[in-house]
Parts: C-alpha cells; sequence; structure tokens
C-alpha cells in the first residue's frame, strides 16, 4: 500500500507540471563571478555550445594578423558577443549559461593574460542587467587553430 501511494504521490506531482529550477550555488564568503556548484533539474534541457573564437575586432589591422584580433579582454569581448549571438538563435540568453571552459593562450608577455579575460569577462556576466554566472574553468593552452587567438570559450547552457 505505501508503494502505490508513493507511486500516486510522484504521479500526481510530475502530472502536476511543476517544475524544479536551476540551484546555483555561490562560494561563500566570496565575490568572484563564478558558482561553486550549479544544480540543473531532471526536466531541464541542456544545450552544448562548441569552443567560440574570436572575430576581428580591428578592422584596420593587416589581415589576418596578431593585432586584427586584438589583445585577451578584446577577444574575451568578441568571444562572448559571439557566444551571446549564438544563444539567442536557440532562444536562450547569457543567463541561461551554467558551465563554462577557458581556454587562454599565452600572450607576448609569456603568460596568459588573465586580468584581461576577467576584465571581458565581467562586462557579461554578475552585472546588474545579467546577475547570473556560471560555474567555469580556465585553462591555459599551448596554442588555438589560429596563432593570433589568444580565446577559446565553450559553453553549456540550460532551458527550463
Amino acid at each position: 500500500m505505501k508503494k502505490f501511494v508513493l507511486a500516486l504521490g510522484l504521479s500526481m506531482l510530475m502530472a502536476g507540471g511543476t517544475q524544479a529550477e536551476v540551484v546555483r550555488h555561490t562560494t561563500p564568503g566570496s565575490n568572484f563571478p563564478i558558482l561553486r556548484a550549479v544544480e540543473i533539474p531532471a526536466d531541464a534541457t541542456l544545450v552544448y555550445l562548441s569552443g567560440v573564437v574570436p572575430g576581428v575586432t580591428n578592422s584596420e589591422a593587416p589581415e589576418g594578423s596578431a593585432e586584427a584580433f586584438g589583445n585577451t579582454e578584446a577577444q574575451t569581448v568578441s568571444v562572448l558577443e559571439r557566444i551571446e549571438s549564438n544563444l539567442e538563435a536557440i532562444g536562450l540568453t547569457m543567463g541561461d549559461v551554467v558551465k563554462m571552459q577557458v581556454y587562454l593562450v599565452a600572450d607576448e608577455s609569456g603568460s596568459m593574460d588573465f586580468s584581461g579575460f576577467m576584465n571581458g569577462y565581467v562586462q557579461f556576466f554578475a552585472t546588474e542587467e545579467q546577475p547570473n554566472m556560471p560555474t567555469r574553468s580556465v585553462f591555459e593552452v599551448a596554442g588555438l587553430a589560429n596563432p593570433n587567438w589568444l580565446v577559446e570559450i565553450e559553453v553549456v547552457a540550460v532551458r527550463e
């Protein structure tokens, strides 16, 4: 009898259209703009976007040159604008991003420009207009497909 009541209760819950929400866990005592963890309900759809690379940010620079793509901050903004556009094309927003993997190449200084990346990142996440943040990992890599690219980003978004 207990199993029947449990099954009946579960079926009523499911039939009632009750939908769980994404739960975003911030890091206690930190204002760093990433999540510690995120919980995705079973009835949500995960959307995986392929890695996105920068577009030309300086059309006056020689075609294909490092100057054409800009520094790490400019490339980060370019990549995030492209991701934003890709998400909008499928009915999602940057606020739906729950996971981000970032690949940064060392610039002319010989190390990745994490500060430049963060300057671009905070224009899109943890803002007054878009307060949601994703979980995130940042990796320094030896290079990307184009030797003048410094940034590639993959994201996972959730459709509730």
